[in-house]
């Protein structure tokens, strides 16, 4: 998940310290000493995320944290707020200006790490998105703008159904969203996706010390309410169950004792963010399915995939990062369909496709092109994780052979996998040229044996 992290504080010893520690995590870091010169930055060098001192002498942070949000092209990018003054009204004037987290120095590193974290999973969801929409648009399917958000439903959980019932009329109408109190039993029955809340607020420690956590883990777990928000309530201090917290998977966080404006802007945040991410899967899963998904395998087909491959290819040279492009073929697939039939081949196609898949991360692009070939595109992949990767593929098919209808046995079945990279300096650079030389890779690893993964030489 390391990242490129933008570190905008007019104090050299502060922006020091910050590098220093988040080096340490392997975060890429830039530095900014004004709030003119961090907008600069972020415009031309897009990092991942901002952490935005308050007060500067240019410009003051909440100035600096409302022009990006502002800006479509840095609109997307976190940002953490960091003041020496913990001040309520600051900090809601922080939120309201954009800035998703507010935090106060002496930074605790484990929550500031952990917190790091949690906002760039958050922001690869949100990339995502931008990227389907673009290779939507590619394709001439663009998608209807969504600026109305529609009612939600919030569900409170607290140690005690009389402290749930107090945040919820702390709330009061700062919400247009319907809150409801829920015990712990009853988050844990929810049997319908389309039923569960669009956002949890739990408590930490309920019956239990960290049983809120648990329960966090549990709702995490199921598929009826994975993708809900959760919000955590922390005990004030806690710098250790924060960062638990955050890594468990918590959307946000808030400390016992919280301020009710405080808490509407995290829902409001959370709300909207939950929305995007229904989006992004029904877009995926229903918006392009027919004009775009091969009807035998699943998997994406070429006209999807090459608009999609372009649209990564300008990201990588917008921030500067490796990705990787495979060219797959089964081989002796003709074998299969003349020895089995075309039923047969078609069962392979099949496997292969679920087992390519299931190998790789969820923002990978994994594509059938062609009768027995495949394309795999991995964004933001170095060259020894793509020949990781490429050879777990080779390994997943040949290692278990794949059973074929009633009556039929298996067949014993290999890959053989070209590989090129994009990204890389001096590199090639174009999609066209990126194809071939995959082609041109598999090409050699079909003549020197087959069932291998052979690298092309600008990657190798």
């Amino acid at each position: 998940m390391a990242g490129r992290i933008l570190i905008a504080d007019d104090v050299a010893t502060n922006r020091i310290v910050l590098k220093v520690k988040l080096m340490a995590a392997c975060y890429e870091v830039l530095q900014a000493s004004g709030g003119a010169e961090a907008i600069e930055c972020a415009r031309t060098d897009a990092p991942d995320l901002i952490l935005l001192d308050l007060l500067m002498p240019d410009m003051d942070g909440v100035a600096v944290c409302k022009q990006l949000k502002e800006d479509p092209l840095t609109a997307h990018i976190p940002i953490i707020m960091v003041t020496a003054h913990n001040d309520s009204t600051l900090k809601i004037n922080a939120l309201r200006a954009g800035a998703d987290e507010f935090m106060t120095k002496p930074l605790d590193e484990l929550t500031l790490l952990a917190r790091v974290r949690s906002l760039l999973r958050a922001r690869d969801t949100d990339e995502e998105l931008r990227l389907r929409d673009s290779t939507c648009r590619e394709l001439g399917f663009a998608e209807k703008a969504t600026s109305f958000t529609p009612p939600s439903t919030i569900a409170m959980i607290a140690a005690k159904p009389e402290t749930a019932v107090s945040w919820k009329a702390a709330l009061g109408k700062a919400l247009n969203d319907k809150v409801i109190v829920t015990p712990k039993e009853q988050a844990l029955s929810q049997t319908e996706a389309k039923d569960a809340p669009d956002v949890y607020v739990i408590a930490c420690d309920l019956a239990k010390p960290d049983e809120g956590l648990r329960l966090m883990s549990e709702l995490r777990s199921r598929p009826e309410t994975r993708h809900s928000a959760i919000i955590m309530v922390i005990p004030k201090g806690a710098h250790s169950k924060s960062a638990t917290a955050l890594d468990l998977g918590a959307n946000d966080l808030m400390f016992e004792g919280f301020d009710p404006e405080e808490m509407a802007l995290r829902l409001k945040t959370q709300i909207k963010r939950k929305h995007q991410a229904d989006r992004l899967r029904e877009t995926v899963r229903d918006g392009l399915r027919m004009a775009v998904i091969d009807p035998l395998t699943g998997l994406y087909n070429r006209r999807y995939a090459m608009p999609h491959l372009t649209r990564i290819a300008e990201r990588a040279k917008s921030t500067h990062r490796p990705y990787a492009v495979m060219v797959l073929d089964i081989d002796r697939f003709k074998s299969v369909n003349d020895t089995y039939g075309h039923a047969a081949g078609d069962v392979v196609l099949q496997v292969v496709a679920n087992r390519i898949k299931d190998n790789l991360r969820g923002v990978d692009m994994v594509a059938r092109i062609g009768g027995e070939e495949f394309l795999v595109v991995m964004p933001d992949t170095q060259l020894d994780d793509a020949r990781q990767t490429a050879e777990r593929l080779c390994h997943v098919i040949d290692s278990s052979p794949i059973a074929l209808a009633a009556g039929k046995g298996s067949a014993d079945i290999s890959l053989s996998i070209g590989v090129s990279m994009g990204g890389l300096h001096g590199g090639v650079r174009t999609v066209d040229q990126l194809i071939e030389s995959a082609d041109h890779a598999l090409y050699m690893a079909k003549s020197d044996g087959r069932n291998q993964v052979i690298f092309s030489r600008n990657a190798a």
